[in-house]
């Protein structure tokens, strides 16, 4: 996500530690989303048709100094996750789009390599917000397919998605258009935006608005559920565009889970039917159950939480969206298992959006404003695998503009 909060909004860093659950709330229809589609996921990129440039992005300059590394807690290898069975260390991206080689630190374009194995098997889904499109990359890196084209869209919109999510059947995309106020979804055969909610452009609280959504995931059952920000509230929407749940007091925007939340900006469903909130005011992660018990609420050690997941031991892992860029691993209980989060040089990240844990231990950052998409091996806190060209943004082949989310997408997925 890329909102920028006013300053009385800015997350709070209070001591870390669990918070006690005030109350229980009922999660019902959450449970029906399938597992395959509760992955991590934020997606955009392709070519776009006249007239569907996005909105100007501010950047931040980037510096280039010596690499830094992870910072396991405790020992050399306390917490970290093992490394990835199919994705070997200083790996990096196969295909025809241009790379940076792994561990390099490289600005401009490079040649390919040949990667042993993808550490996406089924390919990647890329938000690219800077050039307004979604683009599917297969396992070697190659397009295969991008939205919007000619004919995309309704006449006198734009697109800027931040975030994409294929569906659990795989026959569309939901995509959250945070700049326009709008959620989108895309038929992935014909290419066009078949559903919308939210007044285009328009900001409100009322019925049928957004302010500022983030995070918008298809459900099983034909059901969004969104992260409504700046209303601090997680609604759950039906295809008639009725809300079936909402989770949070519209502009309400305390951090007191799971009666009020404080600006989420994530709501990551969970294969056991719950779902894993992101509050940017006091830096919070929360997890609820599908009955909508509080699981744990605990504070993370970052500035600015975004899209928290859960790695395969429940553990959250959650990006820091600053100019000195981090991603954290904290147990259920908030205690630091690691943090990748160098200050200088090549490995170093400017406000990264996403990290999604990979199978293996790896894990896959869009580092937004950097350009590009890497996957990095917290054993050795090397970046083995990269889209994009480091500071360097663009639209041609291998190039990415502010690449605000991204999505591992299911072996066998077709576009």
């Amino acid at each position: 996500m890329f909102e920028r909060l006013p300053a009385s909004l800015h997350p709070t860093t209070p001591p870390a530690g669990p918070h006690p659950a005030p109350g229980r709330r009922t999660l019902t229809r959450v449970a029906a989303l399938a597992a395959a589609g509760a992955v991590a996921l934020a997606a955009c990129g392709g070519g776009s048709s006249p007239g569907t440039a996005s909105p100007a992005i501010p950047s931040e300059g980037p510096s280039g100094s010596p690499a830094g590394a992870i910072t396991p807690v405790g020992s050399a290898t306390t917490g970290a996750p093992a490394a990835s069975a199919s994705s070997a260390a200083g790996s990096t991206t196969s295909g025809t789009a241009p790379t940076t080689p792994a561990g390099t630190g490289a600005t401009g374009p490079s040649a390919p390599a040949a990667a042993a194995t993808s550490p996406f098997p089924g390919g990647l889904l890329i938000a690219d917000r800077g050039n307004g499109r979604i683009l599917a990359l297969d396992p070697t890196g190659r397009v295969v397919w991008r939205f919007p084209v000619a004919g995309s869209l309704p006449p006198g919109q734009r697109f800027s998605a931040d975030d994409a999510f294929i569906s659990p059947d795989g026959r569309s995309i939901v995509a959250n258009d945070e700049f326009h106020q709008v959620i989108d979804r895309i038929d992935i055969a014909s290419r066009k935006l078949v559903w919308q909610y939210g007044h285009y452009g328009v900001a409100g609280s009322g019925k049928g608005s957004l302010h500022t959504p983030d995070d918008a995931y298809p459900l099983a059952n034909g059901d969004v559920v969104v992260a409504d920000i700046r209303n601090c509230r997680i609604l759950e929407i039906a295809p008639d565009k009725s809300i079936v749940r909402q989770w949070g007091r519209t502009r309400v925007c305390t951090d007191h889970a799971p009666t009020t939340f404080g600006n989420p900006n994530g709501d990551t469903p969970l294969p056991d039917g719950g779902l894993l909130i992101t509050e940017i005011t006091g830096s919070r992660v929360v997890r609820l159950s599908a009955d909508g018990t509080v699981v744990f609420d605990i504070h993370v050690p970052v500035a600015y939480p975004s899209d928290a997941q859960l790695d395969a031991n429940g553990n959250v892992v959650v990006a820091d969206f600053s100019t000195h860029g981090q991603v954290v691993a904290v147990t259920p209980a908030g205690r630091l298992l690691w943090r990748y989060g160098p200050t200088s040089g090549p490995g170093r990240l400017d406000h990264p959006s996403l990290a999604t844990p990979l199978p293996g231990g790896l894990v896959s950052i869009n580092d937004d404003f950097r350009h590009r998409m890497i996957v990095v091996d917290p054993t050795s806190g090397r970046i083995v695998w990269q889209y994009g060209h480091t500071d360097q943004p663009g639209r041609a082949a291998g190039y990415l503009d502010t690449p605000d989310g991204h999505q591992p997408l299911p072996v066998g997925t077709r576009f």
